[in-house]
C-alpha cells in the first residue's frame, strides 16, 4: 500500500507534506479537460469548468503509470516513452472534468520528462 496516499470511501487523499510545492501561491496539478486532453501545470485559477494554468505542459501519451492518479502521486516510471511538448507560459482550458494535485516527487517526474516535438 503506498504510504503517501489514504483511501476513504474509495476516493484517494494526497498527504499534504507531499504536495508538490506551488509556485505564486498556484498548485501544481494535472488537469484533464473533455476534448483538448491532459495537462500538467500550476492551476492559476478556476470558474465553473474554466481552469486557467501556468507553465502547463500536455500530457499528449504517458508511460510508466497506470492512469492519471497514478502519474499525479508517483510520476512515470518510463519517461523515455512518454509524449509531453514544451510547457507553455499560460493555456485557458474549457470543459475540464479532473482535477489532480500532483506529489512533489510526480511534479519532478513531469517536469523532468525531456521534450517531445517532431
Amino acid at each position: 500500500m503506498n504510504k503517501e496516499v489514504v483511501i476513504i470511501d474509495g476516493i484517494e487523499y494526497v498527504r499534504k507534506d507531499q504536495k508538490a510545492k506551488k509556485r505564486n501561491g498556484m498548485e501544481y496539478c494535472i488537469v484533464r479537460t473533455y476534448s483538448a486532453g491532459v495537462f500538467a501545470g500550476y492551476v492559476e485559477s478556476r470558474e465553473g469548468q474554466e481552469v486557467v494554468m501556468r507553465g502547463a505542459r500536455r500530457i499528449y501519451y504517458w508511460d510508466g503509470a497506470a492512469t492519471l492518479s497514478q502519474l499525479a502521486i508517483d510520476g512515470t516510471t518510463k519517461p523515455q516513452n512518454c509524449k509531453f511538448p514544451e510547457a507553455v507560459d499560460i493555456v485557458t482550458l474549457l470543459q475540464a472534468i479532473e482535477i489532480i494535485p500532483c506529489t512533489e516527487k510526480a511534479q519532478k517526474s513531469i517536469e523532468e520528462v525531456s521534450i517531445w516535438k517532431i
